[in-house]
């Protein structure tokens, strides 16, 4: 047993990697359709014929011993594969034989890769109309298709924190284009939330179709779908309409955003305060310098004051400190005798991952996507 570990170490990365997972979902998938009882008789058969072969090569031209009829047996399977020695036979009967062989390993050779071809011919056409599965890990799922996806694609591939993206959309091409994983199908179906690798997403983010009431009830129920598959999976939700924020509640989405009044409140606070919107644009969008990231707040330093917290955010990472997050609450701007407390994390501005370490990074990228708004917001009208 020994041997084991270290292999199931070498070959653990060989079996996590999304374009094996993906080619074990297709022979899956096509089981099924394979005629198997076909492959299995044309595999018995040639092995029944090998066998009569042999046992007639050796008894017109061999010793009768076992070692002669498998060294018959071998030469059969060889012929039959094109690998076989000529010289091997001697008499008329073994030539005969060994033509028979050849012609019938070139059908069974060009049987089997014929269906080969075949499997790659449909793994090919299925991925690339968005018929395949990710076998992606720890990914984002974006569910449904808008300009707002699109930015929000742009924003994630330029991220210094990578993750693998997979848009879900019932099309007939990859919207996104390159460097993105696309699965056509309808982001409500737990079939196509499935080939999406939902269950092992890091999380989804879901956007309406348009600016309706029914694109919200459609996204309601594609939240519903995927908090009934993977009720871990943080879900991140634009919403249309105000009004339905609760519905959204209700559905279990662990972060909505209004983006209507997101908006109205920014530009309010910019027709008053000339700038801001520059300003929190530049935030939210990773501009120079400027990044925004969420961080775990180590157990040293709870019981230290806010105004502590962020001179040490800017000597030890030069990140500015916006808020401090405490069971699901953001506190901006909070007094000065807030302590921090176990299992608080911070809302910063900082350069880059590397000036943040080796603080731990808490659901980096999508997760940040509306409350890091949200919170940047905040600040600037505070």
């Amino acid at each position: 047993m020994a041997p084991w570990p270290p292999v199931q170490r070498f070959l653990a990365p060989l079996f996590s990697s999304p374009l094996i997972r993906r080619v074990g979902w297709h022979l899956t998938r096509v089981r099924g359709a394979v005629d198997r009882r076909f492959f299995a008789q044309l595999m018995g058969g040639a092995f029944v014929l090998v066998f009569i072969a042999a046992g007639l090569i050796t008894l017109v031209e061999k010793p009768l011993t076992f070692s002669a009829l498998g060294a018959s047996m071998n030469w059969g399977i060889q012929t039959i594969l094109g690998q076989g020695d000529s010289s091997y036979v001697t008499s008329p009967v073994g030539w005969v034989v060994g033509w028979f062989f050849s012609l019938f390993g070139v059908a069974i050779i060009g049987t089997i890769t014929g269906a080969l071809v075949a499997l790659v011919i449909d793994f090919l056409l299925k991925e690339g109309q968005g018929l395949g599965a990710s076998g992606y890990r720890d990914h984002i799922v974006v569910c449904g298709w808008n300009s707002t996806a699109r930015d929000l694609i742009d924003e994630l591939r330029g991220d210094d924190y990578q993750r693998k993206l997979v848009v879900l959309q019932k099309a007939d091409k990859n919207p996104a284009g390159q460097g993105v994983y696309f699965v056509s199908g309808d982001p409500a179906e737990p079939e196509d939330l499935r080939r999406a690798g939902i269950e092992e997403a890091s999380a989804a983010v879901v956007f309406p179709a348009d600016d309706s009431n029914e694109a919200d009830m459609a996204s309601i129920l594609t939240i519903m779908a995927i908090k009934a598959i993977a009720p871990t999976v943080r879900t991140v939700v634009e919403v249309n309409h105000p009004r339905h924020r609760d519905h959204f509640r209700r559905a279990k989405a662990d972060e909505i955003l209004v983006t209507s009044t997101l908006a109205s409140h920014l530009l309010a606070r910019s027709a008053l305060y000339p700038g801001l919107t520059e300003i929190v644009t530049d935030i939210v969008s990773g501009g120079d310098g400027s990044e925004l990231y969420r961080v775990a707040v180590p157990d040293d330093y709870c019981g230290m004051s806010i105004d502590d917290l962020s001179a040490r955010l800017r000597s030890d990472h030069r990140a500015t400190l916006l808020s401090v997050n405490r069971s699901g609450h953001a506190f901006v701007n909070p007094p000065a005798d807030f302590r921090l407390a176990p299992g608080d994390d911070a809302v910063v501005v900082a350069e880059s991952l590397g000036q943040l370490a080796p603080l731990e990074i808490r659901e980096a990228a999508a997760a940040e996507l509306e409350p890091a708004v949200e919170v940047v917001a905040g600040h600037a009208g505070a």
